[in-house]
């Protein structure tokens, strides 16, 4: 699963040649259409196993990619439900823990605005969620 397909994030996909790359609708789209957006050849490279989704979705049990859009209009991060609890790799739904905190607070005090999707990913009772550009793990 990759949170989006901009280089940084799907360059090594071409070596998971035969396995399956989740990947929202709208991302598909928008590489598909902007070709600034990634490299093509990154996506739909020979041996490409696309499964293209529309929403959540459960891929394995206990495992559900949420689509958190923002940064582009098909990411979405990876929810893995452990036995010692709720871990999120959020990708970049945020570009840190920091902003993610912000946003967090705020949902929780009712002020300001935040994404759409925070309400849900928070009821998910995450104990830990992961960024892709930021060494810090938020924690509530």
């Amino acid at each position: 699963m990759n949170c989006h397909l901009h280089f940084d994030h799907c360059g090594g996909n071409p070596s998971l040649a035969g396995r399956p790359v989740f990947a929202q609708r709208a991302e598909l789209e928008l590489v598909r259409a902007v070709e600034s957006h990634t490299f093509p050849e990154l996506v739909d490279h020979p041996g490409a196993r696309i499964e293209e989704l529309d929403g959540e979705a459960e891929i394995a049990p206990g495992v559900f990619i949420l689509p958190t859009p923002g940064h582009t209009a098909g990411h979405q991060s990876l929810v893995i439900r452990r036995n010692d609890g709720v871990v999120i790799v959020a990708g970049q739904s945020h570009d840190n823990a920091n902003l993610f905190t912000s946003d967090a607070l705020g949902h929780h005090a009712g002020v300001g605005t935040q994404p759409a999707w925070l309400d849900r990913l928070l009821r998910m009772d995450p104990r830990q969620i992961w960024f892709a550009h930021d060494n810090a793990v938020w924690t509530p």
